[in-house]
């Protein structure tokens, strides 16, 4: 079957309106009859490699080279769960804390904190039928359950705007909440601290931390961002609070996802660099500031992002080398900046 079929069939499952066919066939024009590297890249997830080998692996010796080489690829849908949740500790948090989120729920709410989440039920994936009420059964209530239980767990954070998309696409990956709210947790609590807490502070971190390394990588748009006065911020925002939800096409998010829970939040400066460097040319265009800004939602369209294998592929080699002792170094520089700030 055509990966691009194979794609439309994902989205549907999901619960998402069909996506547009991403690439069009040049190899004998039916799209039946497509072979070649996509096809195969769409299916190497289903190789028994994932049922024997690397799957177990994974399991008993997550951190391994051979384990990352295959998460690159991506994760076959039928093992996303179980994968995120072992490279990420999450499960060894659920197993070392049995009933925690179920007295979670049963124990006394903020009501601030209620209302709060009720107010962006309606809000998160309109679009979805499986998020509607009149669906049977509706996600808003496991959702629901899954940020309350949550913004009591974790209150320095409670809940935060951007938490309720990221809650949502664990939950259709899961299809169970607690596992979603310990996948939540590893997300908020250990990948990318105080992204969410009301100061944002490592949130406003990481854009300063992207803003240096286009500084370093490709400069010639730092020029442009600095001459213009455009701040990172308007430009980016949504790409960190939203882990590239609504933003990047949904088979290419979860690919970004697969590494994410594995390799931690340079992931996301590797897909930031990737979209910016790869249309460089595109945003040098920009001429002024509201310019500059549509170009940033521009380069997040079109067959570049949507064929998520041979993209994923240019965020390993597009951006060049880019350790976490770098990421570290800049953090700290652009954190202290911020705090003398004010």
């Amino acid at each position: 079957m055509c990966p691009a079929v194979t794609m439309q069939r994902r989205h549907r499952a999901r619960g998402f309106p069909a996506a547009p066919l991403p690439f069009v066939c040049t190899r004998g024009g039916a799209h039946d009859s497509c072979r070649g590297e996509q096809e195969e890249v769409m299916t190497c997830a289903n190789f028994p490699v994932w049922k024997c080998g690397v799957f177990t692996c994974c399991c008993v010796l997550p951190h391994v080279q051979c384990v990352k080489r295959y998460i690159r690829k991506g994760i076959p849908n039928e093992h996303r769960a179980l994968v995120w949740m072992i490279v990420s500790g999450a499960q060894a948090n659920m197993e070392q804390n049995p009933g925690y989120y179920h007295r979670l729920l049963e124990g006394e709410k903020n009501d601030k904190l209620v209302e709060a989440i009720k107010t962006d039920m309606n809000r998160t994936f309109p679009d979805n039928v499986k998020f509607r009420k009149t669906a049977d059964p509706c996600l808003q209530h496991t959702l629901y359950n899954v940020l309350v239980a949550y913004g009591h767990h974790n209150k320095a954070v409670g809940y935060c705007q951007g938490m309720n998309f990221i809650a949502g696409y664990l939950i259709l990956i899961t299809k169970n909440e607690e596992e979603s709210f310990w996948l939540l947790d590893a997300l908020i609590g250990r990948i990318l601290p105080d992204y969410y807490s009301p100061a944002m502070t490592g949130l406003k971190t990481d854009q300063e931390v992207l803003g240096e390394l286009v500084k370093m990588k490709v400069p010639a748009v730092a020029e442009l961002m600095e001459r213009h006065g455009v701040m990172w911020t308007l430009v980016v925002s949504r790409w960190f609070i939203c882990l590239f939800i609504d933003i990047l096409p949904v088979e290419t998010v979860l690919r970004i996802w697969d590494c994410l829970f594995y390799e931690g939040s340079k992931i996301i400066f590797r897909v930031a660099l990737t979209l910016i460097k790869q249309h460089q040319a595109f945003i040098l265009e920009a001429t002024n500031f509201p310019d500059i800004c549509d170009k940033f939602k521009e380069i997040t369209k079109g067959t570049f992002v949507t064929e998520c294998h041979s993209f994923m592929q240019k965020i390993f080699t597009e951006p060049g080398s880019l350790s976490m002792a770098t990421i570290n170094k800049l953090r700290e520089t652009c954190c202290e900046k911020l705090l003398s700030q004010g």
